[in-house]
């Protein structure tokens, strides 16, 4: 099987077998030790080929049973969890999943989008947090003036070196342009 179906089919057994894993945290049984291999093996995977989607674990402004719930569904990845909430339907449904409102996911979704930002890492996202802006949302609805300086007073506040003027200014255009995806 050519390397870019091995990913396919560990994310395809991996949805396989979380069918079969019901609503944790919700009083039903749960394959633990199959789950976890199986999310294990896809992030090894995932690590080897140099994919850089962002875990869900570096989202900050979410519970750890939802993160737990998130990975029961197969979705470990900012990528996956903004493909598996790109439309009302979708959000409605992750929601029901994770037994979390329309509102929680519309927050993750909101952080997902600024950790994928270009250019953007562990590093950018603690920075912009500390700015005030913790998803895309607030970074989109920030004029350029008010952005710049608040993220040279986090840079400041944190004693790091400032971002160069040409990623700070990329982030803040990418955040206007994806508040709507």
């Amino acid at each position: 099987m050519p390397q870019s179906g091995t990913l396919l089919w560990n994310r395809n057994n991996l949805a396989k077998r979380l069918r079969d894993v019901t609503n944790l945290g919700c009083g039903e049984r749960v394959e633990e030790e199959g789950l976890r291999r199986a999310v294990e093996g896809a992030r090894r995977y995932a690590a080897e080929k140099g994919v850089a989607m962002p875990s869900i674990n570096e989202l900050t402004r979410i519970e750890p049973v939802h993160l737990a719930r998130l990975e029961a569904q197969g979705i470990f990845t900012t990528g996956l969890l903004l493909e598996r909430s790109e439309t009302p339907t979708r959000r409605q449904t992750l929601a029901d999943q994770t037994d979390a409102s329309l509102a929680d996911v519309a927050e993750w979704r909101d952080e997902a989008l600024l950790l994928n930002l270009a250019f953007f890492g562990r590093q950018e996202h603690q920075l912009l947090a500390a700015a005030g802006y913790p998803g895309i949302r607030t970074l989109a609805e920030s004029d350029w003036e008010e952005f710049q300086a608040a993220v040279t007073r986090a840079t400041l506040l944190l004693g790091r070196v400032a971002p160069d003027p040409l990623s700070l200014r990329s982030w803040w255009e990418q955040g206007r342009v994806l508040v709507d995806a």
